[in-house]
């Protein structure tokens, strides 16, 4: 049996071991991919510090990589990217606690095929290694506040969406997918990021640490005539959204999806709830499919959606992960740390 290197989370707490695994073979409805470019997420130390999601050991972290089918299932979709097509693809080591054949850290990885996206050429491996967790954890957020996906505003809708840090990773595509369907995005960022973020499709950008960065938003939106009654925390600050809301949302019933925060306080006329993808298998299988196979295709074809932020590749390969994910967890602002395998 063949085989490939992989990181592996050995016990609760203990740092990630490279090892040699046998290599997998897909069942009917998965790809097999080579992979070539791996992203870090918070959830990847997450689980290898906490044991978050975890169920039992040795266990494999991560989501997020692109690189190359070399196998497909029996019963793939024709649709489907075929062997030797580049591609972007959302691991499964969540859904799967940890199961060591489908985590994103190691050279081959088990992936529904519903869940991988082809790379157009223009897109680097590096480039699309960074879109999966923060296209669906984005569009997640959105299903979760109940907005239908062919939502399509106009300027006169006056509708707007607060997006609290915007030059993250799931902020940043946050605010494309908004803006593209047709919010008047108000976000917020680091100074030095506000330029990115406006490109990226925000209307407005604010300094979080301003000390009056609440009512700074509250007036611009008074000012131009915009209710924001939908807001997405990208970065762990309820209590200003909240603030936010409460003052202008209208009439409305407000709701705020938050990737950050897992157990949201109950308030009142605003919906707070984490940001979670479908949770039936077939619901969630059907989702991917159209987020992955129709929408996300589409976008990267078109230009309408890039990777971001911008890249900072740790060297060393798999070898480094546990240095990529103790940077990260030391604090990173508007990169996405990357290894290249």
């Amino acid at each position: 049996m063949s085989q490939h290197l992989a990181a592996i989370i050995p016990e609760k707490g203990g740092p990630l071991k490279i090892v040699h695994r046998p290599t997998p073979t897909p069942s009917p409805t998965e790809l097999l991919i080579e992979v070539h470019s791996i992203a870090c997420n918070p959830i990847d130390y997450y689980m290898r510090d906490h044991g978050f999601a975890l169920t039992s050991y040795p266990a494999i972290p991560g989501s997020d990589i692109s690189g190359i089918v070399v196998a497909a299932g029996s019963s793939v979709l024709a649709a489907a990217p075929k062997v030797g097509a580049r591609v972007t693809a959302f691991a499964q080591a969540f859904f799967t606690h940890g199961d060591p054949d489908h985590g994103a850290f190691q050279k081959k990885v088990l992936v529904p095929a519903s869940s991988v996206c082809p790379l157009p050429d223009g897109i680097s491996f590096n480039e699309g290694a960074i879109l999966p967790m923060a296209v669906q954890t984005s569009m997640a957020a959105w299903y979760t506040m109940g907005l239908a996906r062919d939502t399509k505003l106009t300027s006169a809708d006056k509708k707007g969406m607060l997006i609290w840090g915007g030059s993250s990773s799931i902020g940043g595509v946050g605010v494309q997918q908004a803006s593209k369907m047709g919010y008047v995005v108000y976000a917020t960022a680091s100074p030095h990021h506000h330029d990115y973020v406006k490109k990226l499709g925000a209307s407005k950008v604010f300094d979080y640490k301003d000390i009056n960065v609440v009512d700074e938003i509250v007036k611009s939106a008074k000012e131009e005539g915009i209710t924001i009654n939908l807001a997405y925390d990208a970065a762990g600050a309820l209590q200003p959204i909240l603030d936010i809301l409460k003052a202008s949302k209208g009439d409305s019933v407000a709701k705020l999806a938050t990737a950050v925060v897992m157990e949201p306080p109950t308030v009142e006329d605003i919906d707070v709830k984490f940001v979670f993808a479908p949770s039936d298998d077939a619901e969630r299988d059907e989702w991917s499919q159209w987020l992955y196979g129709t929408w996300l295709k589409e976008n990267l074809q078109t230009g309408e959606i890039i990777p971001s932020p911008s890249i900072r590749v740790v060297d060393g390969g798999l070898e480094s992960a546990n240095k990529a994910l103790d940077q990260l967890k030391g604090g990173v602002s508007g990169v996405k740390l990357v290894l290249e395998v």
